[in-house]
């Protein structure tokens, strides 16, 4: 296919000086609309104004320049077609062999703080995509360039090849016009929704769900060697994330990695003091707040060191030189290691193993994540508000006689912290503000229990236990008063909330219930 007339129209103008440039020097007829028509003369380079070749002006500010019989017919002859080219000499209608579009700034106008509703609409893109559309759709005819990053290799095509360009060619540029015309769609569809659903009413999950995402990388595997994989980010991006973070040294990334440092970032968000988790097969198997970080990571250590063995480590604090040499001292291997900051000394230490992963993380990742939980099913997925529920000291209710001290109530907000990032059924024990023993993701709670009452080991007596989610029978509380468990903390709401009530009571255990549970699957 021959380039002998392109029509240019674009709002992004990087780069398209030199391809214009390119096109004329290759003798390319060049057709324009407003502001591209002016930058295309002040090169001294003849062009044809839309208007003057549609006989229609350019009105309605703007938003009708394109939409014309002579464009679209131009654009979508068949070439073939002896009848489709009579009917365009009759009605003095030009063939257009290229079309040069980017669409309105619509991601960029509602990623500004402050934008109005009125300035998106107005970026909404209209004469741009149809034209896309219908050079895409006669690709075979006509060159689609919709991108500032494609005019290097389609300029150097046609110069090698005497003004023309090839099917393969021609097809992978439609095939990039649809991709993203789609997800243009999908952005604005996405934003209406979000303005007219009025958020928390119970009605912001819409009938239909668009998901744009861009590829970050290819993985080299899923989570056996045996599944291929890669990792996406949303776009526009939302809330910031692990997908933010700057990996400064180690390996690449595998796909567990990327979930683990995701779970290990969630953990430290939102504490008030230095704090580190340990997060293993996307389970804490530590998680400690303390006045230092030094301590924090410590405490953190301190409650599997065997299971840390390859674990990701999450800091809601700057790592300097001497942290660094602790947690290379006190581990035995360290996957990954994720923190706001790290002192030039810091990373010098880390060089040291130059397997490990450490990624900076920004500020911004460090905001509560209170947008949608997507689980992916097959056939389906699954979509919930994220789990951000607080419970506060205030609301707490003590259930048993006996009542918690004040120091017992702070452990067990920490450890009501602590407990949502386990898999259920899950069960945390925390002395002060570490945890000292982790039950995970058992089909029975009282197995949960003994698990975590196993890890802490004489750590146990004076614990105080938090539960995910209510205890269905008084087995687990035994097992807690066997192990010198001080005090409880639950959701409650199970048919034998008085027989656990009345155990705890016997047993003389202080027991509170939160009302909220925090399931994990």
């Amino acid at each position: 296919m021959k380039v002998r007339r392109a029509l240019v129209s674009v709002s992004d103008k990087s780069g398209v000086d030199e391809f214009v440039k390119g096109l004329h020097r290759l003798g390319v007829e060049l057709m324009s609309t407003g502001g591209t028509a002016e930058r295309i003369r002040s090169l001294g380079i003849p062009v044809t104004e839309v208007a003057s070749y549609t006989g229609f002006p350019e009105m309605l500010d703007g938003r009708v320049k394109t939409l014309h019989p002579k464009i679209h017919a131009g654009l979508l002859a068949l070439r073939e077609s002896p009848e489709h080219m009579r009917q365009l000499e009759e009605s003095g209608i030009l063939p257009i062999d290229m079309v040069v579009v980017n669409l309105y700034p619509f991601e960029e106008t509602i990623s500004r703080e402050g934008v109005t509703f009125e300035e998106a609409i107005e970026n909404i893109d209209i004469g741009g995509p149809t034209m896309l559309r219908s050079a895409a759709k006669n690709f075979r005819s006509v060159a689609v360039v919709s991108s500032p990053s494609q005019y290097g290799k389609v300029l150097t095509e046609m110069e090698d090849s005497g003004c023309g360009l090839s099917e393969a060619t021609l097809k992978g540029l439609a095939a990039e016009v649809f991709a993203k015309t789609s997800r243009y769609d999908g952005l604005i569809t996405r934003y209406l929704s979000g303005e007219v659903v009025p958020a928390g009413t119970g009605e912001d999950f819409p009938d239909r769900i668009e998901m744009a995402m861009r590829k970050v990388t290819q993985l080299r595997y899923g989570e056996n060697p045996h599944q291929r994989a890669a990792f996406y980010r949303d776009e526009p991006p939302g809330c910031a994330g692990i997908a933010d973070a700057e990996q400064i040294q180690g390996k690449e990334l595998s796909f567990n990695n990327i979930l683990d440092l995701s779970a290990a970032l969630e953990m430290v968000k939102g504490l008030d003091k230095p704090g580190v988790s340990i997060v293993k097969h996307n389970n804490p198997c530590g998680f400690a707040m303390a006045d230092t970080p030094e301590r924090a990571y410590l405490d953190a250590l301190d409650c599997d060191r065997m299971s840390a063995f390859g674990s990701i480590m999450g800091f809601n604090r700057p790592i300097d030189r001497r942290m660094a040499e602790v947690i290379l001292e006190g581990a035995d291997f360290v996957e990954c290691v994720v923190a706001p900051e790290y002192g030039k000394g810091a990373l010098e230490a880390f060089k040291s193993k130059k397997n490990l992963r450490v990624l900076r993380i920004p500020s911004s990742a460090f905001a509560p994540f209170e947008g949608k939980d997507l689980k992916k099913i097959p056939g389906g997925a699954l979509v919930q508000d994220a789990d951000t529920k607080d419970v506060s000291r205030e609301e707490l209710k003590v259930v048993t006689r006996e009542k918690p001290s004040d120091e017992l109530v702070e452990s067990m907000m920490f450890a009501w912290k602590a407990v949502r990032y386990v898999k259920s059924n899950a069960i945390v024990l925390c002395q002060g503000t570490k945890t000292v023993g982790i039950g995970a993701g058992q089909m029975s709670r009282v197995d949960s229990v003994i698990i975590a009452v196993r890890k802490a080991g004489e750590r146990a007596k004076g614990a105080v236990l938090a539960s995910d989610a209510f205890f269905p029978k008084a087995d687990s509380i035994e097992e807690a008063h066997t192990a010198g468990i001080a005090a409880i903390i639950q959701p409650g709401g199970s048919i034998r909330d008085e027989e656990v009530i009345a155990a705890c009571d016997r047993l003389g255990i202080p027991m509170v219930f939160t009302g909220v549970r925090h399931f994990r699957h």
